[in-house]
């Protein structure tokens, strides 16, 4: 069943059982003690039978049942010091792997959530892990102990009576082809019965996520037939899985019991021609019982493997999925890189797309900002507006051309270096369900209170906030549905303006606004607009008419380049947008 590829493929995991190898080790040591108390038991037995019961001798019959009783404390002892120990390092393995996966997921690009769903990412960090944590941590060194038990227990058998164990010997050939047979239908299962659940867990945190626009719409009726689809199939393959696994450990019992049959009727042959004893055969067949009991359990042990070998090939992905900062570290030259002061930022013949055979979305765009300069950004959908926004943030990578930050190629820097470069306010905005204070700050280093209300302040969201109930502290509650849209704006820009950056992207979004809070987002934009070094996407153009150069996009391409009056004397695409919008 574990091959060597088994352990090459799943190499990630190694490292996170040997970090606890002492607890591992602890909970091996006593498995001897184990294996000798289950062959001295049976021993024990036989002598009591043939040298007490059968001749009727009644002395010393205590010293027997004394070590009977010594070797039944030394098996629990031993069995309680081995589960102690090896779920004692599963749990420590699984929560280490657990916290690194998080880790993982916390630095994918952004690509990678644009086509998996997170209810998937959801399902790899809890339920998979727990399926790892049933067998694998601690299933596979019970069937070890298993193992070797059953191995002594036949040396022993052997040495009593080798006769009697060539006829147990006898099922030991269909039992091992029925067992290999099911195994592997019993895997394909597993797998399907995974991925299925996969897909339910994420549709169902979709669903959750978007019930408003769901019961707005009145398509419950829609969304709970889709549901129930990924339930029936689920419901389907594990159902197969259980019937598999049932079979298994009905055909193992229908064998342990025809075993049994057959070295009954042979033994008591063998006791009438007095080529052996009573207490060899009852000796033999309480040894035999004891070692069918680990080859049952070792059908529901399988059943649990499969389901982790399933959810370790789910898990593996993650592994293997590059961070953001992957690239390698030896490709990145950041060594002279400040990314607390702006200097410039440059275009140069940037080509971007999406996808390899997607249409590109910037085509050949170039522009230079300097220090203390205004960039806005104007265009219709899809003109690559925040197609530049997300190049610059690293959000995406992958283009042509030359992007410099400082003079430093944007490729050769760390995503990580970029935080204190830039601030962004972008229109998603997302609130946590924690106080305003934590939902400015991130718990971000370097930002405490002081620099939350001030940030708040720059941005005027101050205002409305010492009006609020615990004003810092007070809970945002659902993705800000006790606050409304305008207010979840201005503390979204408040978050961008805590790291105090000098350069700021912004992408102003005012829409569904009240008209009182979009007065204090357009204030707090003509602030960002007098203080920093701004790249803007604007979508109303009265609040960029002072910018230094505003850039006209169309398809991917500058099509006009200039100041609010310079573009309004040619009488281009930028006179026509700031006419459409004054009608």
């Amino acid at each position: 069943m574990f091959k060597a590829s088994f352990f090459k493929k799943y190499r990630h995991f190694l490292p996170y059982l040997s970090a606890y190898k002492k607890d591992y080790i602890l909970g091996m040591l006593p498995i001897p003690i184990a294996v000798f108390c289950n062959v001295a038991f049976p021993w024990l037995i036989i002598q009591i039978i043939d040298q007490q019961l059968v001749p009727k001798e009644w002395e010393g019959m205590s010293h027997w049942i004394g070590l009977i009783v010594l070797v039944l404390i030394f098996n629990y002892l031993s069995s309680s010091c081995y589960s102690y120990f090896v779920q004692k390092a599963a749990l420590q393995t699984i929560t280490d792997i657990r916290k690194d996966l998080f880790n993982r997921v916390l630095h994918f690009p952004k690509t990678y959530f644009d086509i998996t769903p997170m209810g998937s990412v959801l399902t790899r960090i809890t339920s998979d892990l727990e399926a790892i944590n049933e067998s694998l941590a601690s299933g596979v060194l019970a069937m070890i102990k298993d193992v070797l038990v059953t191995v002594a227990l036949f040396i022993f058998l052997a040495s009593i009576s080798w006769k009697l164990t060539l006829v147990t010997l006898v099922i030991a050939p269909p039992m091992y082809w029925i067992t290999n047979r099911l195994r592997r239908s019993l895997q394909k299962s597993q797998l399907a019965s995974r991925r299925i659940l996969s897909k339910s867990t994420g549709y169902l945190q979709e669903s959750l996520q978007g019930i408003k626009t769901v019961q707005l719409y009145n398509a419950e009726s829609q969304s709970q037939k889709k549901f129930s689809g990924f339930s029936d199939v689920f419901f389907k393959h594990q159902s197969k899985s259980n019937l598999i696994d049932a079979s298994l450990f009905s055909i193992i019992e229908g064998i342990t019991t025809i075993s049994m049959g057959l070295i009954i009727w042979y033994g008591a042959n063998e006791i009438l021609t007095a080529t052996l004893s009573v207490g060899i055969l009852i000796g033999f067949i309480q040894t035999l019982d004891k070692i069918f009991v680990p080859i049952r359990d070792f059908t529901s042990q399988i059943a649990s493997i499969q389901r982790a070998v399933a959810a370790l090939k789910n898990i593996e992905g993650i592994f293997l999925q590059e961070t953001e900062d992957s690239v390698k570290s030896k490709n990145f030259k950041t060594s002279g890189f400040d990314a607390k002061t702006f200097e410039s930022v440059e275009f140069d013949e940037v080509y971007f797309r999406y996808k390899k055979d997607s249409p590109y979305v910037l085509n050949g765009v170039s522009f230079r900002l300097r220090k203390g300069e205004k960039i806005a950004l104007v265009g219709s959908t899809g003109s690559g507006k925040s197609t530049i926004i997300r190049l610059l943030t690293k959000t995406y990578t992958g283009y042509q051309g030359s992007i410099k930050l400082n003079g430093y190629e944007l490729r050769d820097i760390e995503k990580r270096h970029l935080s204190d470069f830039y601030s962004l306010m972008q229109q998603e905005v997302y609130l946590f369900n924690e106080s305003i204070a934590f939902n400015i700050s991130l718990s971000r280093h370097g930002i405490d209170q002081e620099k939350v209300v001030k940030a708040a302040k720059y941005v005027f969201a101050d205002q409305f906030i010492q009006k609020l109930p615990e004003k810092y502290q007070f809970r945002v509650s659902d993705n800000g549905a006790n606050l409304s849209a305008g207010q979840g704006q201005l503390i979204a820009f408040a978050r961008a303006m805590a790291t105090q950056s000098q350069f700021v992207l912004l992408d102003e979004a005012t829409s569904s606004i009240d008209s009182v809070t979009e007065r204090l987002i357009q204030k707090a934009i003509e602030h960002v607009f007098k203080d920093k070094t701004l790249i803007a996407i604007a979508h109303r153009l009265s609040t960029i008419k002072n910018s230094d150069q505003i850039l006209v996009l169309e398809r991917g391409k500058i099509i006009e380049s200039g100041t609010h009056d310079e573009l309004i004397k040619i009488k281009g695409s930028y006179h026509q947008l700031v006419d459409a919008e004054k009608h």
